[in-house]
C-alpha cells in the first residue's frame, strides 16, 4: 500500500494530483484550508481519501500534519502544492508579506515536518511545486519571484544535508510554467496550461522520483534563454502581464 499526502489538495494542480494517485490505487491524505471541499472528495471514496484542514500559515500545521499521517496509517510521499502569488508592480506591502508567509515560511514550515518524520522512518520522498519564476527576478510580481527562488535552492540545499547524512530521502522540485488555476485568475499570463495536463506531468516525475522538472517543454526552453540573459540586460527588459 503505498500513501501520499498533499498539502492544497482542494483546488488546481493539487486536486489532480490526488485523483490520479486514487486512480493508480495510492491511499491519499488530502489537506488545505477549505473543510467543505476535503470532505466532498473524501466522500467518494472514505476508505482511501483521508482529509485534514491545514493552514500552513499557522503554528500548528506540523501537528495537523501529524495527524493525518496517523489517520492515514503512514506516509511515503509528501506533496506540498500550497501556494500564493500575484503580480504587485505596486508592490501593496499586505500582498508582499503575505506571499513570503505563505511561500516561504509556510513552505519551510511544512517541508521541515516531512523531512523530520521521514528522517525517523528511515527514508521518504518529498516534493514540492515552486515555477519556473524562480529563475529570473520578476519585475511585476518581486515577492512571488523571489519566494519561488528560496523554494528551488532551499530544496537543493536539503538534498545536499541528506546525502551528507547519509538519509534515503527523495527529492523533486516541480517546476510548473504558468497554470490555469484560481491562483492567476486575477493576471494576464503568457502560455497558460491546464491543471490536468500538468498533473499528469507530475506524476509521471513523481513515480520516477525525478530530482527536478520543468513542465513543459515550451518552457524548458524559455527557461534555458532566461539563464542566458545576464543581469544589467534583464533589469532593462520591460516584462509585462
Amino acid at each position: 500500500m503505498k500513501r501520499i499526502i498533499i498539502i492544497g489538495a482542494t483546488s488546481g494542480i493539487g486536486l489532480e494530483v490526488a485523483k490520479l494517485f486514487h486512480q493508480q490505487g495510492w491511499h491519499v491524505g488530502l489537506a488545505g484550508r477549505r473543510a467543505d471541499r476535503l470532505e466532498a472528495l473524501r466522500a467518494t471514496d472514505p476508505e482511501r481519501f483521508q482529509t485534514q484542514p491545514i493552514d500552513i500559515t499557522s503554528a500548528d500545521a506540523p501537528a495537523h500534519l501529524s495527524h493525518l499521517i496517523e489517520k492515514l496509517g503512514g506516509m511515503d510521499l509528501f506533496l506540498l502544492s500550497s501556494g500564493i502569488g500575484k503580480q504587485n508592480p505596486t508592490l501593496d506591502p499586505a500582498i508582499e508579506l503575505a506571499t513570503i508567509e505563505t511561500n516561504a515560511m509556510g513552505f519551510t514550515r511544512m517541508v521541515l515536518a516531512a523531512y523530520h518524520y521521514f528522517e525517523k522512518q528511515g527514508g521518504g520522498h518529498i516534493a514540492v511545486i515552486s515555477s519556473i519564476a524562480g529563475t529570473q527576478g520578476l519585475g511585476a510580481a518581486p515577492s512571488y519571484s523571489a519566494t519561488k527562488r528560496y523554494q528551488n535552492i532551499y530544496v537543493d540545499a536539503l538534498a545536499q544535508l541528506t546525502r551528507m547524512n547519509h538519509k534515503t530521502i527523495h527529492f523533486t522540485d516541480i517546476r510548473p510554467g504558468f497554470v490555469q488555476t484560481d491562483l492567476l485568475k486575477d493576471d494576464r499570463y503568457p502560455i497558460l496550461m491546464q491543471p490536468e495536463r500538468v498533473a499528469q506531468a507530475i506524476v509521471k516525475a513523481l513515480l520516477r522520483k525525478k530530482r527536478r522538472i520543468v513542465i513543459d517543454w515550451r518552457y524548458r526552453i524559455l527557461v534555458f534563454f532566461w539563464r542566458m540573459i545576464p543581469g544589467w540586460l534583464w533589469e532593462r527588459l520591460r516584462i509585462k502581464s
